[in-house]
């Protein structure tokens, strides 16, 4: 039973890293504007510019750029404030052709690391937008 396993667990991971390499390089270099776009916007708190980014069901829950940013800027420190930017892989989530996740690594403005998981989501005129973000804190003796 455990060698069937760990081949369907092969299967899996070697389906995934085909995936990172499914994602189109135009997608990519869109994708990974935006997020700069945003980024910017933040270091700047152009809370509307940041708000513009967020796709419909983002901008339906915090309805206002203000509560947005406020957002941003409390839970989010290194997408806030970033001292660096890296940009990781991209892959697509199972099962769709309209969303990919992009993986940034950050470092904020007091050092701490983070790799932020940014869901992003193709919209009806071909854009992309942002459709979350799940931050995971790295610990100091890790690099990311």
């Amino acid at each position: 039973m455990k060698p069937v396993f760990a081949l369907v667990v092969l299967f899996l991971l070697g389906g995934q890293a085909q995936r990172l390499q499914d994602v189109p390089p135009q997608d990519r270099a869109a994708i990974q504007a935006i997020i700069t776009a945003q980024i910017e916007a933040f270091k700047k708190d152009d809370a509307v510019r940041a708000f513009s980014f967020a796709s419909p069901g983002i901008r339906q829950v915090f309805q206002t750029p203000e509560r947005f940013i406020d957002m941003v800027r409390t839970g989010y420190a290194q997408i806030y404030r970033p001292l660096k930017v890296e940009f990781g892989p991209a892959s697509r989530s199972l099962g769709t052709l309209q969303q990919i996740r992009q993986v940034v690594n950050l470092v904020g403005l007091d050092g701490k690391k983070a790799v932020a998981y940014y869901l992003m989501e193709r919209q009806a005129d071909g854009s992309w937008k942002i459709a979350g973000v799940q931050l995971e804190l790295i610990p100091d003796d890790q690099t990311i």
